[in-house]
C-alpha cells in the first residue's frame, strides 16, 4: 500500500517539475520576444544594433525552446535525444547549405 502512495507522490512531483519547466520556458519566451519587439517598435537603437539584438534574442530563444519545451539536455537520459537532434540539424544545414552553394555556382557558370 505504501508503494502505491510513493508512486503517486513521484508522479505528482514529476508533474509539478514539468509544469514549472513549461512556465519558466514560457516566461523566458515572452521576455525574449518582448525585448526585440520593443527595440523595433521604439527605434531606440540604430538599425544594425537592432538587427543584432533581434538575432541574438532569436538564438537565445531557440536554446530556451530546446531546453524547456523539448527537454533536450546532456543528462544521462537526454543524451540520445540531444545527439539525435543535433545530428538531424547538422544534416539539414548541410543539405540546405550545399544546395544553395550548388545553385549559386550553377548560376555563376551560366552567366
Amino acid at each position: 500500500m505504501s508503494q502505491a502512495h510513493t508512486s503517486e507522490s513521484l508522479t505528482s512531483d514529476d508533474f509539478m517539475a514539468s509544469v514549472k519547466s513549461y512556465l519558466v520556458g514560457f516566461v523566458l519566451s515572452v521576455i525574449l520576444t518582448g525585448i526585440p519587439f520593443w527595440a523595433v517598435m521604439t527605434h531606440h537603437f540604430e538599425k544594425p544594433i537592432t538587427l543584432g539584438l533581434v538575432l541574438v534574442m532569436a538564438i537565445v530563444q531557440i536554446v530556451v525552446h530546446l531546453k524547456y519545451f523539448l527537454h533536450l539536455d546532456f543528462s544521462k537520459e537526454g543524451k540520445i535525444n540531444t545527439f539525435s537532434f543535433l545530428f538531424t540539424a547538422l544534416i539539414i544545414v548541410m543539405v540546405v547549405g550545399l544546395s544553395v552553394w550548388i545553385i549559386y555556382e550553377a548560376n555563376a557558370l551560366m552567366m
